[in-house]
């Protein structure tokens, strides 16, 4: 996976990715990140890339003609054709973990970084094959958002975790949670480790994984159950929890009162 971030500061990118699992996998060459600064392709001496918004408003706006040729200097060197390019925007389609799995089809990406009020919408027209906002929030800048998508995408790509089975089992994988994980000691502050986890029984460790995914995800990310692929017995299951999850919240109610 190759990324390419169209930003004004490169530097917040390269130490960004630079560390931790992405860093390790940049070393070894499953991914690479490729940090352009638009200022680069400024027309003036101070580099400077906004300008004042036609109709009046309240601060600057960032000039398409750097944005594009910064873009162009990248897009004209991979093949196939238009490459996608994600624009970080609060206006964007919610970033989930089926977009990260989808993105890291790619073989390479270009994202683009705002800054100021935003960036003139002629460039956008021209460049931006996706928008994706990463929660209902205003940051300073994209290159924040940026990262969160590379580091979400890069753990689709073969190679870049150290246990190839992370990905799978991890929060969201399936729609779902993830459950519980304990490690050593095997009682701590009182608390043990539940008993199924110490059997070595792995068709009873699973199905207590299974279980305990759909309990937690019931009861703090409801939502989720939407698309969670469940079979008849699951579902059963998950209507018994809301009608307990129910009853125990109307007998607090009624406890309030």
């Amino acid at each position: 996976m190759n990324f390419h971030v169209l930003t004004l500061f490169p530097e917040m990118i390269e130490n960004g990715m630079g560390t931790s699992i992405t860093g390790r996998a940049i070393e070894k060459g499953a991914l690479s990140v490729n940090a352009v600064n638009i200022r680069d392709y400024a027309f003036n001496k101070h580099q400077s890339v906004d300008d004042y918004p036609y109709g009046g408003g309240a601060g600057m706006l960032m000039q398409a003609e750097p944005v594009y040729l910064a873009w162009e200097s990248i897009a004209k060197n991979i093949p196939g054709g238009h490459p996608r390019t994600v624009y970080l925007t609060p206006q964007g389609k919610t970033f989930d973990q089926a977009a990260a799995r989808e993105l890291a089809r790619e073989e390479n990406l270009i994202l683009l970084c705002g800054h100021y009020e935003g960036i003139d919408e002629r460039v956008l027209e021209e460049i931006v094959t996706d928008s994706i906002s990463i929660g209902d929030y205003v940051l300073t800048g994209g290159e924040l958002a940026a990262m969160v998508v590379m580091d979400a995408v890069s753990r689709m790509v073969p190679g870049v975790l150290g246990n190839e089975d992370s990905a799978d089992t991890e929060s969201f994988s399936a729609g779902l949670l993830e459950y519980p994980q304990y490690s050593r000691p095997q009682v701590w502050h009182g608390k043990e480790v539940p008993e199924v986890l110490m059997s070595g029984h792995h068709g009873n460790v699973d199905a207590w994984r299974r279980e305990q995914s759909i309990i937690r995800t019931v009861e703090r990310r409801p939502d989720l159950l939407k698309t969670a692929d469940l079979t008849n017995k699951e579902w059963n299951f998950v209507r018994q929890l809301k009608k307990k999850l129910k009853e125990e919240q109307q007998a607090g109610e009624d406890e309030q009162e």
